[in-house]
């Protein structure tokens, strides 16, 4: 099985990824790399903070990585929180005061359109490739359900009368779009395995 290593120490992230990867690789996080470093995100663009966390990992152990950026997405608030959506009330990454703040944004807004955004950044055999998925959706009132993490209670993606905070992982993964960001790493995989395979 091959190694990927998985610029984060957020388990429910590394899940999500394995889930989506398969058996093929195994993913790895930081700690479990015995890397203890913490990375900065002082970028203004998930494309860019990604690309900052799988350079760094790179660099920093010479094997086959990636990193993630996600943002929500919200359409009446210009796009915030995006890519400050893991530190939006604070630095402390917390996210029921994120989620307070939010609905608090939104609280007279009758447009509650929003989307997370996923971009992928691969590090494989020292070149870099970008994968991205989004998940359009709305900003529900009140938090539903205890499920996933971050913003995933108050959203409630298209298409579906659950929020991610209520559906277990398969469900979850049939709109997510980190799901459709992994699916596109996945792909990439699968053919560069295959070439080495008959190289």
């Amino acid at each position: 099985m091959t190694r990927l290593i998985f610029a984060t120490n957020n388990q429910h992230k590394v899940e999500e990824i394995q889930a989506a990867i398969g058996s093929v690789f195994e993913v790895v996080s930081l700690a479990a790399a015995g890397i203890t470093i913490d990375i900065p995100e002082p970028h203004d663009t998930l494309e860019e903070n990604a690309r900052e966390k799988s350079m760094t990992i790179y660099r920093l152990t010479g094997e086959n990585c990636f990193s993630e950026d996600t943002g929500l997405e919200v359409e009446a608030l210009d796009g915030e929180p995006g890519v400050k959506s893991a530190r939006y009330a604070g630095d402390n990454k917390s996210f029921g005061r994120n989620i307070e703040k939010l609905l608090n944004k939104l609280v007279y807004r009758t447009n509650r359109k929003a989307r997370f955004r996923t971009v992928i950044s691969l590090f494989w055999q020292g070149d870099e490739f970008q994968f991205e998925g989004t998940c359009e959706g709305q900003i529900i009132h009140v938090l539903k359900g205890k499920a996933g993490f971050g913003y995933d209670p108050v959203f409630q993606p298209d298409g579906s009368s659950l929020t991610f905070g209520e559906m277990t992982m398969e469900q979850k993964n049939r709109f997510s779009h980190r799901r459709k960001a992994a699916d596109k790493l996945v792909v990439f995989l699968q053919q560069r395995v295959k070439q080495s395979s008959t190289a």
